[in-house]
């Protein structure tokens, strides 16, 4: 079971790199926001896997926290890049 959880760690790491280049290479921001949404997700999938593998219960913690800060930088993404929205449902009520 041991050497299943290290492959899959390193297939894992795998990912990381290719989400590293993909951000180096990526033709827009919203690619390597996806590619960074990919080193969140990817990130506690490993640190969920090295808590197993070396009996370290304090990486799941630092996993949640990671999976906070990857949907955090999701919303501050989608907040920065949508259009302002200058009129707001209330004042087309009040018309």
């Amino acid at each position: 079971m041991t050497q299943v959880l290290w492959i899959s760690t390193l297939l894992l790491l795998l990912a990381l790199l290719l989400g590293l280049w993909r951000i180096w290479a990526g033709p827009g921001r919203a690619d390597r926001m996806l590619a960074a949404q990919l080193f969140g997700t990817t990130g506690v999938g490993l640190l969920l896997l090295l808590a197993e593998l070396m009996q370290q219960p304090a990486l799941r913690d630092v996993a949640l926290v990671l999976a906070l800060l990857a949907i955090m930088a999701t919303v501050a993404f989608v907040a920065r890049t949508q259009p302002a929205d200058h009129h707001s449902e209330q004042d087309h009520d009040a018309d």
